[in-house]
C-alpha cells in the first residue's frame, strides 16, 4: 500500500508539529521552509526561553483565546496543553511551571524546544526542503501540490503553516494569505495583536528607557468610562510610547485605537492604599523639610520620572518640604496613584508578537482543519484567524491546530 503524499508550508511550530505528526502516522512528508534553519519564531518566544504552552484545563484556554476562542474546542481536545507537555517531555525536554501556569524548558534555552521539536520531526522520517512556495496546485477543487521558486511538488494533501505578518525577520512575511486567496479563502482584515504602544505624549520619549516593574495597569476606554484591562508587573517608556510585558497583554484587549480614545492609567505604589502613601509622603517631607520639594523624590520614584510627576503635580520645583500643605500632598497621591499616558495607535504589525486576523474560521473545518473549499488543504497555526493572550496561549494553539492537521491529512 502507497502512503499519502503530504507538504506541509512552513517549519514554524505549527508546521513542525504537522509534518512529525503525517509522518508518524506513515504519511510520505516534505517540509518547505524558505528560511535555512527551522523554529525562527520559537527562537525568539518569551524572551528567548520560550513559553511553550499554558498549564491550564481546556476551558480556561478557550478563555484566553478572545479572536475565535470557540473553533478551537476539537483542536484542544485533541490535544490538550496536558498533551503538549507530555509530548514534549516524552522526548527529554524538561519543563517548570512558572507564574501564570506559564511552562517553559527548565534549561530556560528556546533553542531546547526547537532541537527537540525538530529530532522529532527528523526521526519521523520527514524530508526538509529549503525553498519558497508561490503557488497552490488546485485540480476540480482537489489540491495537488505546490508550486516554489525552485521546484515543483505535488501531494495528496498540503498544510499551509505559514504564520502570520509579524516579525517578518523570521519569515512570518504572510505568504499564508497570498496562498489561501489562491484557493478562494477569505483573509480577515489583519491588525497587530500582542504589541507595543503608541502615544501622543512628549514625557514618554523623555523617559525613554525607564523600566517600572511591581507597577498596578488600568486600560481605560475613554468613551465608556470602563476598564478593559488590568494587570500587575512590569512595563517600559520607549521614545514611541509605551512596552514590556504587561502592555503587549493589554494590546490584545484593545481591538481599534482613535486618538484619545483609551488611556492607560498606571500606579506607581500598588502596595500602598491612598492613606499609607499619604503616610509615607509626609514622612518623606518631615526628613527633608528644609530641602526644595524636587530634591525628594530620591527614594520614592526613579530618576526619570521625577521631573513628569511634578510638572502634572504643579506644585514649584523650589517649593520647600515643610510648607507643603494637606490638598497638595493628596494631589500628589492621586498622581502616584493614577499616573496616566494617552494611547495613540498600536506599533507596525512587523513589530507584532502576533497577527490578529486570518484565513477565516468558518471556511475551514474546525474538527480536522481542511479548507470546505478545496478538499486535501488544510491550515494550521497563526495563518488562521485565531489569536490569544499571552501566557504560552498562542504556541498551544499552533500545537494544537497543527497535531490536527498532521493527523487528518495523512488518513487515507
Amino acid at each position: 500500500m502507497t502512503s499519502k503524499k503530504v507538504i506541509v508550508v512552513g517549519a514554524g511550530a505549527a508546521g513542525l508539529m504537522a509534518a512529525g505528526t503525517a509522518a508518524q502516522l506513515g504519511a510520505g512528508v516534505t517540509l518547505i521552509e524558505k528560511n535555512s534553519k527551522v523554529g525562527r519564531k520559537i527562537m525568539i518566544t518569551g524572551k528567548g526561553r520560550c513559553n511553550l504552552t499554558n498549564n491550564c484545563d481546556n476551558q480556561t484556554f478557550i478563555n484566553n483565546v478572545p479572536v475565535n476562542g470557540r473553533f478551537l474546542y476539537s483542536a484542544i481536545n485533541n490535544f490538550s496543553t496536558a498533551d503538549v507537555m507530555g509530548f514534549f517531555e516524552g522526548l527529554g525536554l524538561e519543563l517548570k511551571t512558572e507564574r501564570g501556569n506559564r511552562v517553559f524548558p527548565v534549561s530556560d534555552k528556546a533553542v531546547d524546544v526547537v532541537d527537540t521539536l525538530y529530532g522529532f520531526v527528523k526521526d519521523s522520517g520527514v524530508k526538509k526542503v529549503h525553498d519558497t512556495a508561490k503557488t497552490l496546485i488546485i485540480e476540480d477543487s482537489y489540491i495537488a501540490g505546490v508550486k516554489c521558486e525552485e521546484n515543483t511538488f505535488y501531494a495528496d494533501s498540503v498544510i499551509v503553516c505559514c504564520g502570520g505578518k509579524s516579525y517578518p525577520l523570521t519569515g512570518s512575511t504572510g505568504d499564508g494569505y497570498l496562498l489561501a486567496k489562491q484557493a478562494g479563502h477569505t483573509v480577515t482584515e489583519l491588525k497587530p495583536s500582542l504589541v507595543p504602544l503608541e502615544s501622543p505624549d512628549g514625557e514618554c520619549k523623555s523617559m525613554q528607557g525607564l523600566a517600572l516593574k511591581n507597577v498596578g495597569l488600568k486600560i481605560v476606554d475613554n468613551n465608556s468610562k470602563k476598564e478593559v484591562y488590568s494587570d500587575f508587573g512590569e512595563m517600559l517608556f520607549t521614545h514611541f510610547g509605551i512596552s514590556g510585558p504587561m502592555i503587549l497583554s493589554a494590546s490584545s484587549h484593545i481591538r481599534d485605537i482613535k486618538k484619545g480614545e483609551y488611556t492607560a492609567v498606571i500606579d506607581l505604589k500598588p502596595a500602598l492604599d491612598f492613606a499609607q502613601l499619604d503616610k509615607r509622603l509626609q514622612n518623606e517631607f518631615r526628613i527633608n523639610a528644609n530641602k526644595d520639594v524636587s530634591n525628594s523624590f530620591s527614594k520614592l520614584l526613579p530618576r526619570k520620572i521625577i521631573i513628569p510627576v511634578l510638572k502634572r503635580w504643579g506644585v514649584p520645583f523650589d517649593k520647600k518640604c515643610n510648607v507643603i500643605t494637606k490638598e497638595e500632598r493628596h494631589a500628589l497621591c492621586e498622581i502616584l496613584k493614577g499616573f496616566t499616558v494617552e494611547i495613540g495607535g498600536f506599533r507596525p504589525i512587523e513589530e507584532a508578537i502576533v497577527t490578529s486576523g486570518g484565513v477565516k474560521t468558518s471556511e475551514i473545518n474546525p474538527k480536522t482543519m481542511e479548507s470546505k473549499l478545496v478538499s486535501g488543504l488544510y491550515f494550521a497555526g497563526e495563518v488562521i484567524d485565531c489569536d490569544a493572550y499571552t501566557g504560552g496561549f498562542n504556541l498551544q494553539i499552533a500545537w494544537s491546530t497543527g497535531r490536527l492537521a498532521g493527523q487528518n491529512s495523512a488518513y487515507l
